[in-house]
């Protein structure tokens, strides 16, 4: 088995290119394939989503919607320990996004100058669908990561949209976590006919201001396209991660790392960024029994990804020190960044951009994953230079606010009709000028 290690300086131009695009140019390819499913749902509505649900899940659907008796049979179904895990993980999440609300300050004003106040009001936006991914699994920790700050932001109309079992249902723990959450509307319909629905509204799935979850290139792609008739959101594709490691990291537990974000699919993108020549040797000579110890699923996937071709994305890249690490990182702007380097907290102000950052052996993205509190929504394929980690913010919206009275009217106008003259908009200035007050 081939485990990939590129020397940075080294490394062909075309490869670092497709290193560092990762799984974006898989989106891109399947916009056009898209689009007819979307087309599709926009006339057919419910008809189409019970058509793709037997196409692509295999599934009868009936009631597109999960219903009551839906989910309290899954909450019976499901086994009390993975309850009480999703509790204890859920509630350690409620609590980190209970302290970013609690930060928010609605509304609020200042005095900008004599009798002129400005400020904002904060609201939470009137409707969001949420999407829960399905494929490769059943992740009801991507409900409650979403889930908890929608509700807790106080968004009134929340859309669960999820790809149903083949038996026609939802999958016991996502049920049971929306219901957890806080969450009634579940809705059978996955993939871009999903998205489609939330964008433009079926009999069953009601439309949607704004959409967030993460998904594969073809939910990423249905959200570029729909992008025009509600927010997409941040960007969250395939899953990536970069292991920035130095001498000081436990070369076991980096195989390890590297390895838990390249299971989750053969388009993940998983690096392990080291200018150690012996870690970096270790990890190549090393990791494939780590992959042969898998299951079989899983270590295919990670073998592709891990191996070094055309149409992978991970693998071990050596650089000349420390500094050049950082700057790749940075240029990276990875989703799930692993800091395992001696003081690694020193060197947080210089890595500017990542979805998140877990800092030393003990901070596994394990425990980010699941349990820590962080959202492990994060931007992916770059966006991590542009966009943050989900938060409440994420279902919130800041509206500006302000009011003059006489004496700061006074104070304004003139200089306010000397830009208005000068930008050529009269009725701008007219408006001050013959202001009865």
């Amino acid at each position: 088995m081939n485990i990939a290690l590129y020397r940075w300086s080294e490394t062909n131009q075309n490869i670092k290119d497709r290193i560092m695009r990762r799984a974006q140019a898989d989106i891109d390819s399947v916009i056009k394939q898209v689009q007819p499913i979307i087309d599709d749902v926009r006339e057919n509505g419910d008809d189409a989503l019970r058509r793709y649900a037997k196409k692509f899940e295999n599934a009868e659907i009936t009631n597109i919607k999960a219903s009551e008796e839906e989910f309290n049979r899954a909450e019976a179904n499901l086994d009390e320990e993975l309850k009480s895990a999703i509790k204890k993980c859920a509630q350690n999440v409620k609590m980190f996004h209970v302290e970013q609300f609690r930060r928010v300050e609605d509304p609020w004003m200042i005095e900008i100058e004599k009798g002129v106040w400005a400020g904002e009001q904060i609201s939470a936006i009137d409707s969001v669908g949420l999407y829960i991914p399905r494929g490769k699994g059943a992740f009801p920790s991507a409900l409650y990561m979403l889930g908890l700050p929608a509700v807790i932001a106080g968004v009134p109309n929340i859309a669960v949209v999820t790809p149903p079992t083949p038996n026609g249902s939802v999958d016991d723990a996502t049920l049971y976590t929306a219901r957890l959450c806080g969450i009634e509307n579940v809705y059978k319909c996955g993939g871009a006919q999903g998205i489609a629905a939330l964008g433009y509204g079926t009999q069953s799935v009601p439309q949607v201001k704004k959409v967030l979850g993460p998904g594969s290139p073809y939910v990423a792609a249905a959200k570029r396209v729909l992008s025009d008739i509600m927010d997409a959101g941040m960007p969250a594709g395939p899953s990536e991660a970069i292991v920035l490691a130095d001498s000081s990291a436990d070369p076991d537990n980096t195989i390890l790392d590297v390895l838990n974000e390249a299971e989750h699919g053969m388009d993940s993108s998983a690096l392990l960024v080291t200018h150690d020549e012996k870690l970096a040797r270790y990890v190549q000579e090393n990791m494939a029994a780590v992959i042969n110890s898998l299951p079989p699923k899983h270590r295919d996937i990670c073998a592709h990804v891990m191996g070094g071709s055309k149409t992978s994305y991970g693998g071990i890249i050596l650089t000349e020190s420390l500094d050049e690490s950082i700057a790749l990182a940075n240029k990276y702007a990875p989703e799930h960044l692993h800091l395992k380097v001696k003081d690694g907290e020193k060197l947080l102000p210089r890595l500017k951009h990542a979805g998140e950052i877990l800092i030393g052996e003990y901070t596994p993205s394990s425990l980010g994953n699941y349990g820590i509190g962080v959202n492990h929504v994060l931007p992916t394929g770059g966006w991590a230079h542009t966009y943050s980690c989900t938060s409440v913010w994420d279902f919130l919206k800041r509206t500006s606010i302000s009011r003059c009275d006489k004496q700061g009217f006074e104070a304004l106008k003139d200089a306010v009709c000397t830009i208005t003259d000068y930008e050529n908009f009269p009725t701008h200035g007219e408006v001050l000028r013959r202001r009865k007050i």
